[in-house]
């Protein structure tokens, strides 16, 4: 696919220009295909043999096992075929902004609108959400085209405070990197890499930089802005608007234009991109919606002020990694065929910090790279929340039915003629971030990002897409950005728990993938949707082979078939199969074999614990049962969880809930398996045992972390005594009532 023909030239005219993006199916694709059709004929053998199993159960018992078992590999073939359709047109694009000059001007490049997302100075340091901010407004991009604006969704002065000083730096930050060609525009990154200091001007603005950040960090520490740093009437007048009365849930708007690209210079006299600080209003009887609200009232705040065509957003942490990712967007929006009919492009999230063998997995390969592909090769890619280049029409209904706002000055061709500061501007912007402002309103049901599930992400890009719009992936070789990854294994639990409600909020929905989506996506799009929806329903078939074949093998009943028996080879042949394409799929996308191992045993340790409270707390929430509902994840570092974590050092530190069932299936593993590795011993009878002896055993190798959490370790990672004991005596009761059942 190449960029668009220049105005006025006829096909015979038409003058050779290089591509701006091409597009290539993966190699891989033709054996993903035969092999899906082959790994499927043994799925369909595996459910003749279980069915035929069903109808010869003797006893109840027998068939209930035997029930349990067929149910599971039902849900392990549901989500393998949703898995399948990622593979069958997995696409990989490429862009060239070097040629961006041979078809549009910079004087034409739209104008864009970034959106930065932080909720709490505590969990969210405001020098991350700094950091990132200044590294958007560095894109090499024309500056008057650019506007950053920080949604602070706890109303905290601290983080004003810190865009204050942060635009002071920015005004010698910008200028150094346009001048020095710098490429690492995060400030705190490119002083952390192996930058020369040979020069003065680098050690200048890197003193300049660690003053700022010493004021920012002494003032959060302190939790209140001293009057020594405040410095004109202009400041003052912003953090006096923070009253007795002011809380992180009841406040008035916040909107502080910080610098604005029509009076605001830098040090070598260049005018500056915009930088804005919102906070939206908040009522303890208004419904706050969490991240979607906070999204809208800034998608209406930015159509007020500056209404770009296209709008970056961002999670806090998430900061630039390629000072021309921009550029790369242009690519595909200069082409007026995808600017009418893509609603966003996604760029992965990559991570930096993240220690040798990514022991949690947080890299989420499938989620962030793999599938992904398979998604943009069906037309659509999946929206993962940050790293998102959004089109601002694609906000009011599909490509051929676009909804009016509720008024004009919110509407994607609305032209904003007056200056972000002016009090006509501010007023309108005040007004439409207001905590009622959408009663009666179609935000976030027709317009906007979208309501009514915790991944707003997933659900608002599920939407735009039944609504007609397509979308794309983009995975430049040099990552366009970089965010940190949770070090702790508690708060990756957490974050994936309640990944799991949203998704289920959208799964059990009337706009459920398999009802409402397949009407409007087709079998292979719903599939892929539903493997989203409904992941957290991993946890049945984890949960079933983490303890049923175990306790079988501890009262010596077979449920697997014999080595001699023809049906013993499917299994092997299932589970080699299945494994080694998504070993793969893994290496492919720069994955080592640790990795990979690593990887699949969090798999297994996310179905035993968060993926079942998430179940349970979705439930609960159903059932009107009130939840803790949406928490951050804690992007503050301590030292000696650091230290673990960079050494690979499992941290079982935190007495969660969510690890008694984990530890319960470790104790009923290695229970299982040295009784049954005793009773081969004694009497040979390992032809009929074989396969549960396997998954005991790989039970107890993927469980070793846990092993030495409970034994060897005394840091303060280890398991918690309390925490053992229960999973102790829950693992007693449960084999005394398995032993009952089984006779």
């Amino acid at each position: 696919m190449e960029g668009p023909r220049p105005k006025g030239c006829t096909t015979a005219q038409t003058i050779h220009i290089p591509p701006l993006h091409t597009v290539q199916l993966l190699p891989i694709v033709p054996f993903n295909r035969i092999f899906a059709l082959v790994y499927l004929c043994a799925v369909l053998a595996l459910f003749y043999h279980h069915l035929q199993t069903l109808l010869c159960s003797t006893t109840l018992v027998s068939f209930f096992i035997n029930l349990i078992l067929f149910i599971s590999d039902l849900v392990l073939a549901f989500m393998w075929s949703t898995a399948q359709a990622s593979r069958l047109y997995p696409i990989q694009r490429k862009e060239f902004p070097e040629n961006l000059d041979n078809v549009v001007k910079r004087s034409d490049y739209p104008a864009v609108d970034v959106i930065i997302c932080t909720a709490d100075p505590t969990r969210e340091p405001p020098m991350s959400v700094v950091n990132t901010a200044l590294s958007v407004m560095a894109y090499d991009y024309p500056t008057e085209k650019l506007s950053v604006y920080v949604s602070d969704d706890g109303g905290s002065a601290l983080t004003l405070f810190a865009f204050m000083e942060a635009a002071k730096f920015a005004a010698h930050w910008l200028p150094f990197c346009r001048e020095n060609n710098i490429v690492q525009r995060n400030p705190e990154s490119y002083f952390e890499s192996n930058y020369s200091s040979s020069s003065e001007a680098v050690e200048i603005i890197k003193i300049m930089y660690e003053n700022m950040k010493m004021r920012v960090e002494h003032v959060v520490e302190k939790g209140k802005i001293g009057d020594e740093y405040i410095t004109s009437d202009e400041e003052r007048q912003a953090f006096n608007q923070w009253t007795h009365n002011f809380t992180s849930q009841n406040h008035p708007t916040v909107i502080q234009v910080l610098l604005a690209n029509n009076r605001s210079k830098d040090v070598t006299g260049n005018f500056m991109p915009n930088l804005i600080y919102v906070s939206r209003e908040k009522s303890s009887t208004s419904h706050h919606h969490f991240k979607a609200g906070a999204l809208n009232v800034l998608l209406r705040v930015s159509a007020v002020m500056t209404n770009a065509p296209i709008i970056l957003t961002l999670d806090c942490d998430m900061y630039s990694n390629d000072p021309q990712t921009l550029l790369r967007v242009l690519c595909y929006y200069s082409d007026p065929e995808i600017r009418s009919k893509y609603s966003y492009v996604q760029f992965p999230q990559h991570f930096h910090g993240i220690n040798k063998n990514d022991i949690y997995a947080c890299q989420f390969k499938r989620l962030f790279a793999i599938q992904p592909m398979g998604f943009d090769g069906l037309g659509g890619s999946n929206n993962v929340g940050t790293n998102v280049f959004f089109s601002r029409r694609a906000f009011f209904g599909g490509p051929s039915n676009f909804i009016s706002p509720e008024i004009p000055e919110l509407s994607p061709d609305h032209l904003v003629d007056k200056p972000i500061q002016s009090p006509e501007v501010l007023a309108l912007a005040c007004h439409v971030a207001g905590c009622n402002y959408e009663n009666q309103c179609a935000w976030g049901y027709k317009m906007g990002f979208r309501y009514g599930s915790l991944v707003e992400d997933f659900f608002t890009g599920y939407q735009l897409r039944c609504e007609g719009w397509r979308s794309m992936f983009c995975n430049p070789d040099r990552p366009a950005f970089l965010g940190n990854a949770p070090i702790s294994l508690v708060d990756l639990l957490n974050q994936l728990k309640r990944w799991a409600v949203g998704v289920f909020e959208v799964g059990f929905s009337k706009y459920s993938p398999m009802i409402y989506g397949i009407r409007r996506l087709g079998l292979l799009m719903t599939l892929l949707y539903s493997q989203y929806a409904f992941w957290p329903i991993w946890s049945i078939p984890i949960t079933t082979y983490a303890f049923l074949p175990q306790l079988a093998l501890i009262n010596q009943v077979r449920v697997f078939p014999k080595v001699s028996e023809p049906w013993f080879l499917l299994y092997p042949f299932l589970f080699l199969g299945a494994y080694w394409q998504d070993y793969f799929d893994f290496v492919s996308a720069n994955g080592t074999f640790q990795m990979w191992w690593n990887d699949q045993r969090i798999w297994t340790i996310r179905g035993l614990t968060c993926l079942w409270f998430g179940s349970l707390e979705f439930l609960l929430k159903s059932l009107g049962i009130l939840t803790h509902g949406f928490s951050l994840t804690s992007k503050v570092v301590d030292d000696e969880q650091s230290k673990r974590y960079d050494q690979g050092i499992f941290d079982f530190g935190v007495p969660s809930p969510m690890f008694v069932p984990l530890t319960m299936a470790a104790l009923i593993n290695l229970v299982s398996f040295i009784m049954g590795l005793a009773e081969v011993v004694k009497s040979s009878n390992l032809e009929g045992l074989l396969i549960q002896m396997f998954i005991a055993g790989f039970g107890v190798v993927n469980c070793w972390p846990i092993y030495e959490a409970m034994v060897f370790r005394k840091d303060k990672g280890k398991l918690p005594t309390k925490i053992t004991l229960t999973a102790a005596f829950l693992t007693w009761a449960l084999y005394i009532a398995a032993s009952f059942i089984f006779k």
